[in-house]
């Protein structure tokens, strides 16, 4: 008999792909959605594996609610990947983020910790936590710094985890997972609206398009690949927290000027702070405009992560690094639009 798992957040990017890993391995897979006017399986049907996962409303707010799921379908892995995920948002809405992303982890614990404390939890524990760095590169040793809502509340969760772990002996593990990309990102991540940006530019269905910070360097890894990371925690004999990156990083800039450049498109830079345009160095034409209203009110500058331990222990690491994965995006976004 297949072990069973339970995802909350499934229809985000990184449930899609854990929710793909867990079905090619055996597993009964649930997930849990928001009630929404429409719900969004767009992610699960690019994989192909909607009608594979069985859906279950579930609100993250509602202790009570995700008690009678436990019961009802007994899973033996529960992995806590639903947040409210965009830092942006968590400044404009940071008591949202609050009950969503901190608060929400504490109710996922409370009914493992009343419906059975065997099951296994993983959570959702994210680099912003490093925020102001502390040291380079970061390491799960590294002190927090935390510089958004967003991050305070995945400190929360991180923190919440190993209480539970070291109070209940329940089997918790976080992932202070770098950030993670793939054609399943969401369109308002920075990532992702770049290589959309550049494949439409490609086809001619648009001008130009308006970043923030460009000089931000970011640990960025493929998605697809670390949700085998989540996965493998949950396999060891003993629970513990581990970072997973690819200990390189790279700016926003570097990520533009390379999905131009795949598109055959080279890229040159003119002024200076929000008056800088990205030109066409061909054809004279600006496609990249700054526009300050992306600028977050406290700015991450310099993520880097560690990934050694994870590598020794669980036996990862990452295979695709950065130009492959620029690729891989803006690529797909290509077949989108054509």
């Amino acid at each position: 008999m297949g072990k069973t798992a339970f995802i909350t957040g499934v229809t985000g990017q990184d449930g899609a792909y854990l929710s793909q890993l867990l079905l090619s391995k055996g597993y009964k897979v649930y997930g849990g959605y928001r009630r929404t006017s429409s719900p969004n399986f767009w992610r699960l049907e690019e994989l192909n594996i909607r009608n594979n996962v069985e859906f279950l409303e579930v609100d993250i707010l509602d202790t009570g609610n995700l008690i009678r799921t436990f019961e009802k379908i007994k899973p033996d892995e529960v992995y806590n990947l639903a947040a409210q995920s965009f830092v942006a948002v968590s400044f404009e809405k940071p008591v949202l983020t609050g009950e969503i992303t901190a608060i929400g982890v504490t109710r996922v614990l409370e009914a493992i910790r009343i419906v059975n404390p065997r099951i296994k939890f993983y959570q959702a524990s994210s680099s912003e936590m490093f925020g102001k760095v502390q040291e380079v590169p970061q390491k799960e040793t590294t002190p927090f710094y935390p510089r958004s809502p967003y991050a305070a509340a995945k400190l929360y969760g991180h923190w919440l985890t190993i209480n539970y772990r070291e109070s209940y002996d329940i089997f918790g593990c976080s992932g202070i997972l770098f950030n993670h990309e793939s054609p399943l990102r969401g369109i308002e991540f920075v990532t992702r609206k770049v290589s959309d940006a550049v494949a439409r530019i490609k086809m001619g269905a648009q001008d130009y398009f308006e970043i923030g910070n460009m000089d931000a360097k970011r640990d960025w890894g493929y998605a697809k690949e670390f949700v085998e990371g989540m996965w493998m925690m949950l396999q060891q004999p003993k629970p513990k927290d581990y970072l997973l990156a690819t200990n390189e990083n790279h700016s926003v800039r570097e990520f533009i000027e390379h999905a131009f450049n795949y598109v055959g498109i080279d890229i040159s830079w003119k002024g200076s702070g929000v008056n800088e345009t990205g030109i066409d160095s061909k054809s004279g034409k600006t496609l990249v405009k700054i526009n300050p209203r992306y600028f977050r009110p406290g700015e991450v500058d310099h993520l880097l992560g560690d990934y050694s331990l994870a590598k020794k222990e669980l036996g990862w690491s990452p295979k695709v690094k950065f130009k492959e994965l620029v690729e891989i995006m803006v690529q797909r976004d290509l077949e989108r639009i054509s």
